[in-house]
């Protein structure tokens, strides 16, 4: 269930961390989604410890949210950088 409500919140926060990156009309919706997930996955396992948040699964609030947030547009970012260099190099 943990890993459920993971991929889910990370889609959701993806698409968000997306439209403030403006990378949607870039790499696509479902890309910028998994992209997001993944990064507020990985936020959430190294950040959140680090600043004595609860994980995305123990609780829902306003710092875990604004962590997984920070995790899923610099996985964004990563990736747009990534996909304009094969684009142009």
């Amino acid at each position: 269930m943990n890993l459920f409500i993971n991929l889910m919140t990370g889609a959701i926060v993806g698409y968000v961390a997306s439209r403030i990156m403006r990378s949607n009309s870039l790499l696509g919706l479902l890309i910028d989604s998994v992209t997001g997930a993944v990064g507020a996955f990985l936020a959430g396992y190294f950040i959140s410890p680090l600043l004595g948040f609860g994980s995305i699964n123990t609780t829902i609030t306003i710092p875990t949210m604004l962590v997984t947030l920070i995790g899923s547009a610099m996985m964004l970012y990563i990736v747009k950088v990534v996909h304009r260099e094969k684009q142009y190099g």
